[in-house]
């Protein structure tokens, strides 16, 4: 046995030891990155490398934009935004059978594609939906699943965290044509949602709600237009050229910022709470990613990617079976890593692989962060299931078994965003961004 496959099972090893004994992430990554260097160089020459990579890792002008994103659904979040943005919804899918159900789906794809956080959607619209529903007679683990079940759509729909995060690892990937290839896959996902709910709204003798007349629509689409033109703001100047993503994430601070307090929904003296929430998740992801780089140059000092590649193409020259087998293991990794250590860890593996048969890195980002996103709302470690079901006063295992149904057509959905390129690629072909 070579010695970079000895020190490969080293790394592999201790990382899922210490995984097992319910070790945080950041600290099995450290650990296991760090005695597989020290096994290769000199322990002085290691912990050096170590500190290099750390600084270089989180040393990415895109990543700037991380914190501002948070900070900006953190603010929208307390702001009094997810309330108009639930009566928004509440107009629009109103007629359909299951209406509040129906509501809170199409208020996760609009409050997650301002906030750009799954977990900020399900908190946000279990609260604000969740009692309205109980009041109709809803039964709560049907109105959880449809809500857990939807949350996760705000993390491809941009602006979204994981896809910078991305950009960051797979490099010359621009981060608006990744912005714009999101859409189609995300309203993919929230459509697939939206129709099953319906279907067992039916069942269950869930109604539609009373016509709105027009007037009280308008009025409400006219109260919800100052928070959709963040969206607008956003996204729009960084198509237009107008300023960068990062540019654009600390304009979505002032924007969320100064609307919140027009609001009047929280004070000034709220402000430094708010910051802190956003500081301690800023901190926990740069401090992933700066100990992901040191795993990510560990392995290409291995060579475990090349490993991985040839154990892969070993099995079959079939890029339709590569693909599925790319499917299967991201699935699985996402029922026990959280969504930024496992971008950073298998971009560096599976990218190669992708591109050696002409897949897009753009079309890959995309399948990476859909299958990821549906390990949010899976156990052992679903941070979307975990906030849903504690926001929807249930539990994990009384809602699972309504959740199945929607784990079955949401993989349909990646099925489809896997095999039809064009999902994810026609938008930003259209802009001239690819």
């Amino acid at each position: 046995m070579s010695i970079a496959l000895q020190v490969a099972l080293v790394m592999v090893t201790i990382l899922v030891v210490l995984l097992v004994i319910g070790a945080p992430i950041g600290v099995a990554i450290g650990m296991s990155s760090a005695v597989s260097m020290i096994c290769m160089i000199p322990a002085d020459v290691s912990f050096a490398t170590s500190a290099q990579r750390i600084f270089a890792g989180s040393n990415s002008f895109s990543l700037i934009a991380i914190p501002f994103f948070i900070l900006a659904g953190n603010i929208m979040n307390n702001g009094g935004i997810a309330t108009r943005l639930v009566n928004c919804a509440k107009v629009i899918s109103g007629r359909m059978p299951g209406a509040l159900a129906q509501s809170n789906v199409v208020a996760n794809m609009l409050f997650g594609a301002i906030s750009g956080s799954g977990a900020a959607a399900a908190a946000a619209m279990g609260g604000t939906i969740g009692p309205l529903e109980e009041k109709e007679g809803y039964d709560k683990n049907y109105s959880t699943a449809v809500n857990v079940a939807s949350a996760p759509v705000g993390m491809l729909i941009p602006p979204s965290n994981t896809m910078i995060v991305y950009s960051s690892v797979a490099g010359s990937v621009s981060i608006a044509a990744l912005f714009m290839a999101g859409y189609i896959p995300g309203l993919l996902w929230g459509g697939a949602v939206m129709i099953l709910a319906g279907i067992m709204a039916k069942k269950r003798g869930y109604q539609a709600e009373q016509r709105v007349p027009v007037k009280v629509a308008l009025k409400t689409f006219w109260q919800a237009i100052p928070s959709l033109l963040l969206i607008v703001i956003v996204i729009g100047g960084i198509l237009g050229g107008i300023f960068t993503a990062t540019e654009g994430s600390a304009i979505a601070v002032v924007y969320a910022t100064v609307l919140s307090l027009i609001y009047k929904a929280f004070k000034i003296k709220d402000i430094p709470r708010i910051v802190l929430e956003a500081a301690k998740t800023t901190g926990i992801i740069t401090f992933m990613i700066g100990l992901s780089s040191i795993m990510s140059w560990a392995m290409a000092f291995t060579g475990i990617p090349d490993m991985i590649a040839n154990a892969i193409l070993g099995l079959t020259t079939n890029k339709y079976l590569i693909l599925l087998l790319i499917n299967v293991l991201l699935l699985v990794v996402g029922t026990f890593m959280d969504v930024t250590p496992a971008i950073l860890i298998f971009t560096p593996i599976l990218l190669p692989i992708c591109k050696s048969f002409g897949m897009d890195p753009i079309h890959f980002g995309i399948l990476l962060c859909f299958n990821l996103s549906i390990g949010t709302i899976t156990p052992p470690v679903g941070t979307i299931l975990f906030t849903g079901c504690r926001v929807g006063g249930t539990t994990i295992e009384s809602v699972i078994k309504t959740l199945l149904p929607y784990f079955a057509i949401i993989l349909i959905a990646l099925l489809l965003v896997t095999y039809i390129p064009m999902l994810s690629m026609f938008l930003p072909k259209v802009l001239g961004l690819v």
